[in-house]
C-alpha cells in the first residue's frame, strides 16, 4: 500500500519546512521517511546508508524493536508525572547507568546541552560549598573548537563565530584555551588559583573529529587532581560505544569527576540525557536548586534502559571498535587514490574526510549531495570536513557497500 508522503515530492516537504519553519539548519536535500538498522529511506523509496546516525543519537540503529517495544509497552501506562511525585521507572534507570559507568548519582535531563549546563553548575556549586572558592570567583577553562550546545551558555564557550556572533553579552567565568595543547593548560593552573574545572571533549565531534594526542587528556586528567578542579568530560557524542568503548575516556583509563551524556542514551527515540558523579560533588544541588519537569520521566528512563541493554547485548562498542579500523583503512585506500580526501581521521565509527584545507571551499557539501545520489547520507561540518559515523551495528558488507559508494561519489564530482 502506497503512503501518503509517497504521493508528494520532496519538494512538497520541504517547501513546507521552508515556509513554516525557522531557517535555522541547511539540510541537505534529502526528505525521510523511514529508518531500520542502518538504513534510511526517503518519501520516494530510495534507500540510503545513514552515515551521520543524527550525530551519533543512533549508535544502536533506527527503530531497533527493543527500543521501539520498551517505549510502546510504557507509553501505554505512563509517560509524565513531573519530579513532584516519585515514579516507578527512574529508580531502575538511575541504578542501571550509575552501575554500569560507576559513579554513586545520576542527575537526569533532557538534552544534551541541558546536561552541560547542569555539569557547569554542579562542578560551580561544588567549588564554593567544597573546595571554598571565593564567591562568584569560579572559572572553568574550555577548549577552542568545541560544541558543547546552543544555549547562551554553550554559546558563551564557543570559538566559532558562527554559533555566538551577533547573541552577547556572554556568560563570565570561563577560559578558553587552544585544544590538544598541554604547555597552555599548564600556564593555566599556574597562573590562577580560582580554576575548579576543565570542561572538555575527549575527541572534538563538531569541530571534525579532531582526535588530541593521548598525553593531552591525561595531563588534563593529573592536572585536574593536582590543582583540586573537576574534570568534565563532554561525552554526548563520543559515548555509549561510538568510539569502541562505553566511553572515549575509556582508551585511557581516565575516569572524569562529572560524565555528561546524551544522544544514544535513548537510541535516538527521544531526547534523554544524564549527568552522572560522586556524591561529594552531587549532593552539593540540594531540592529546588536545578531540575527539569521532563527529566526522568517514566518514558524516558524505560527507553534508556532498553538501549543501554541493547548496547551491551549486541557488543556494539566491540564492533565500532572493529568496522571502524576498517572503514578508516578503506578511507586511507581511497586517499591514496584521490587527491580530494586530504586526510583521514578518528576512532571507532566516529571518523572524518578532509577534503578541502579551506572552510570556505564548497567541495564537501557537493561531495555530500553526490553520496546521497549513489545512497550515503552524510554532513559537512566546518566547510571542509565530512563525518562519517554509522549506527554501531553496521557489518562490513555495509562498510564496503558505503565506501564503493563514496568513490562513485567522488569519481562524479571530479
Amino acid at each position: 500500500m502506497t503512503t501518503v508522503s509517497h504521493t508528494l515530492s520532496s519538494n512538497h516537504f520541504i517547501d513546507l519546512e521552508n515556509r513554516y519553519g525557522a531557517h535555522n539548519y541547511h539540510p541537505l536535500p534529502v526528505v525521510l521517511e523511514r529508518g531500520e538498522g542502518v538504513y534510511l529511506w526517503d518519501v520516494q523509496g530510495k534507500k540510503y546508508l545513514d552515515f551521520l546516525s543524527a550525530y551519533s543519537a543512533v549508535n544502536q540503529g533506527h527503530c531497533h524493536p527493543h527500543i521501539i517495544g520498551a517505549l510502546v509497552n510504557q507509553a501505554q501506562k505512563l509517560t509524565l508525572t513531573s519530579r513532584a511525585f516519585y515514579n516507578d521507572q527512574l529508580g531502575s534507570f538511575e541504578k542501571t547507568l550509575t552501575q554500569y559507568f560507576g559513579y554513586h548519582k545520576l542527575l537526569p535531563m533532557n538534552t544534551g546541552v541541558e546536561a552541560v549546563e547542569t555539569a557547569i553548575k554542579l562542578c560551580r556549586k561544588w567549588a564554593y560549598q567544597v573546595k571554598g572558592t571565593p564567591a562568584h570567583e569560579a572559572k572553568i577553562i574550555v577548549f577552542e573548537g568545541n560544541f558543547h550546545g546552543r544555549t547562551m551558555l554553550a554559546v558563551s564557550l564557543s570559538t566559532d563565530p558562527s554559533s555566538y556572533g551577533g547573541f552577547g553579552p556572554y556568560l563570565p567565568g570561563f577560559i578558553k584555551l587552544p585544544y590538544n595543547d598541554i604547555n597552555a593548560l599548564k600556564m593555566a593552573f599556574e597562573a590562577d588559583q580560582n580554576i575548579v574545572g576543565i570542561l572538555v571533549e575527549p575527541i572534538q565531534g563538531e569541530a571534525g573529529v579532531v582526535v588530541p594526542a593521548d598525553a593531552f587528556l591525561l595531563e588534563a586528567r593529573r592536572l585536574c587532581s593536582e590543582h583540586q578542579a573537576l574534570f568534565i568530560a563532554d561525552e554526548v557524542q563520543t559515548g555509549l560505544g561510538r568510539t569502541g568503548k562505553r566511553l572515549a575516556c575509556d582508551h585511557l583509563s581516565i575516569r572524569p569527576d562529572i560524565l555528561v551524556l546524551g544522544k544514544a542514551l535513548s537510541g535516538g527515540v527521544m531526547p534523554i540525557s544524564a549527568v552522572l558523579a560522586d556524591d561529594e560533588i552531587m549532593l552539593c544541588i540540594h531540592p529546588g536548586e536545578h531540575g527539569s519537569t521532563f527529566g526522568g520521566n517514566p518514558l524516558a528512563s524505560r527507553v534508556a534502559i532498553a538501549a543501554i541493554q541493547v548496547l551491551e547485548d549486541e557488543g556494539l562498542a566491540k564492533n565500532a571498535e572493529e568496522q571502524g579500523q576498517l572503514l578508516r583503512k578503506r578511507l586511507e585506500d581511497l586517499q591514496k587514490k584521490y587527491p580530494l580526501i586530504k586526510l583521514v581521521r578518528g576512532r571507532g565509527l566516529l571518523n572524518a574526510i578532509v577534503i578541502d584545507t579551506s572552510e570556505e571551499s564548497e567541495k564537501a557539501w557537493n561531495l555530500c549531495i553526490e553520496m546521497a545520489q549513489h545512497g550515503v547520507l552524510a554532513k559537512p561540518t566546518h566547510g571542509n570536513i565530512i563525518r562519517l559515523a554509522p549506527p554501531l551495528c553496521i557489518r562490513p558488507d555495509q562498510i564496503e557497500e558505503a565506501c564503493q559508494a563514496i568513490e562513485l561519489a567522488i569519481q562524479s564530482s571530479e
